[in-house]
């Protein structure tokens, strides 16, 4: 470990909040620095299971259940994990005293290699792991984490101004961050985590902080075709690109007829033709145009993307092809968590539909959601938390056939029961797992283990 990092740390009383899979890599990191730990969580040690096995094999104090916050002003640094909310009154206070660190503040302040960073509402793991695989596939050595399920904290001390990072940073992770990545992608912006955010305006000002604290000489890439993206061009201290479906841009890429084309200073370059792209749906069309642009204006080739965009399949849990049973498909989108992550999955489907949704509830509208139901679903199941709001926000249009189940497993098979030869059932719930699953990588496997049982 480098000594710089031993100087911050060492012998520093540092309380850590949330025992996720990104802080117990960072507790690790810490502990090496020579840090005196306070690891701390709402959750029981039951609940933890092996990870709190673990930790005390480190040798760190556990302080857990209702009590987890209790005498933070004890403590030189407190390091909050995403997604637990700022707004609690311990955190407040010891924000007053000095500011909170994360995981992700820490990387940035450590990484020696450029950093690029993605985020946006939807589309974040795709792009994210195109720019990864454009990067590679041009000869840099890269390392691809953060929100994407890989904490990159533990490899900061081998990482050298040759490598390139690639991370996904969620709305919690950038909240209060007060740097940015060398250059940025911001997908989209549409309603999502009001129920920690609070608000719209604070959620898009969480997104922002990806590109506000950058350099003359970075840049951010931005979606043209979201007008929330759009207009925070004017606000960006670095370069901007765009990229496009539906308009021509002088700094980026877009859809020109039928072919993906990247342009800088009005210059332009083929990549490939769109139907040779081998991602489904005209989301992930926007995706691979938002990686290219920021991979190419990183210094990647433009044969790396193609080669990537003719090769790539796509991530787990995102439209992800599942089986075939008795002529229906079935594709697992379990990480459309999300209305409007939904509405995209919907549109990347000609076959008659046979939707699976539901879930836990973020306080988001389903309005939209209901129209598309009735333009291009065949039948729907709904289960969870939410079930009852989506059926009556989809009734509310007219008539439509539904029905509503306990769990997963019903769900299935009451879309096997309605399914014909030709027609693909879809798992794309629009909302989060929390209700019934704790995440939704654990929704999307037990859907495929349920696919894969059927007619056994």
């Amino acid at each position: 470990m480098e000594e710089r990092i031993r100087q911050d740390w060492q012998g520093k009383k540092v309380a850590v909040i949330g025992l996720g899979i990104s802080n117990a890599a960072l507790i690790r990191f810490l502990k090496d620095a020579g840090a005196e730990i306070s690891a701390r969580d709402q959750k029981t040690r039951e609940q933890l299971g092996d990870r709190g096995t673990e930790l005390q094999a480190l040798g760190v104090e556990l302080v857990l259940g209702p009590g987890y916050l209790d005498g933070l002003e004890r403590f030189d640094a407190v390091v909050v994990s995403p997604g637990v909310p700022k707004s609690l009154p311990e955190l407040q206070a010891a924000a007053r005293r000095e500011p909170l660190e994360s995981e992700i503040s820490l990387f940035f302040r450590y990484c020696q290699a450029p950093i690029y960073g993605i985020t946006g509402s939807s589309g974040k793991t795709t792009t994210t792991s195109l720019v990864g695989e454009i990067l590679k596939e041009s000869g840099f050595s890269t390392f691809v984490g953060g929100n994407i399920g890989n904490p990159l904290i533990a490899e900061v001390g081998r990482l050298g101004v040759r490598d390139r990072v690639v991370l996904e940073l969620s709305s919690f992770q950038l909240e209060d961050l007060k740097a940015s990545p060398r250059g940025a992608v911001l997908t989209n912006i549409a309603e999502n985590h009001l129920d920690v955010h609070g608000s719209m305006e604070n959620y898009i000002a969480a997104k922002k902080n990806i590109y506000l604290w950058q350099s003359p000489d970075d840049f951010v890439v931005l979606n043209y075709d979201d007008p929330l993206t759009r207009a925070l061009a004017q606000g960006a201290p670095g370069k901007v690109f765009f990229f496009s479906m539906e308009n021509k841009v002088r700094d980026g890429a877009y859809l020109d007829g039928e072919n993906l084309v990247y342009v800088r200073e009005g210059e332009e370059q083929i990549i490939l033709p769109r139907g040779e792209l081998r991602l489904r749906g005209e989301h992930n069309a926007a995706n691979f145009l938002a990686a290219a642009a920021l991979s190419l204006a990183a210094g990647a080739e433009l044969q790396a993307a193609a080669k990537v965009g003719r090769t790539f399949q796509g991530v787990p849990h995102r439209l992800e092809f599942v089986a075939e049973k008795g002529g229906v498909s079935y594709y697992n989108d379990s990480i459309a968590t999300t209305p409007q992550r939904t509405l995209a999955a919907l549109k990347s489907f000609s076959e008659p539909i046979i939707l699976i949704a539901g879930g836990y509830d973020k306080k988001l509208s389903f309005a939209p959601l209901a129209e598309a139901v009735h333009r291009r679903v065949k039948y729907l199941v709904l289960l969870g938390a939410t079930a009852q709001k989506i059926r009556e926000a989809v009734l509310a249009l007219g008539d439509f056939p539904l029905q509503v189940v306990d769990d997963l497993e019903q769900a299935v098979a009451a879309a096997q029961a309605q399914a014909e030869p030709g027609d693909c059932v879809l798992l794309s719930p629009a909302c989060a797992s929390y209700d019934q699953y704790a995440d939704f990588m654990e929704r999307g496997a037990h859907f495929r283990r349920l696919v894969h049982g059927l007619n056994k």
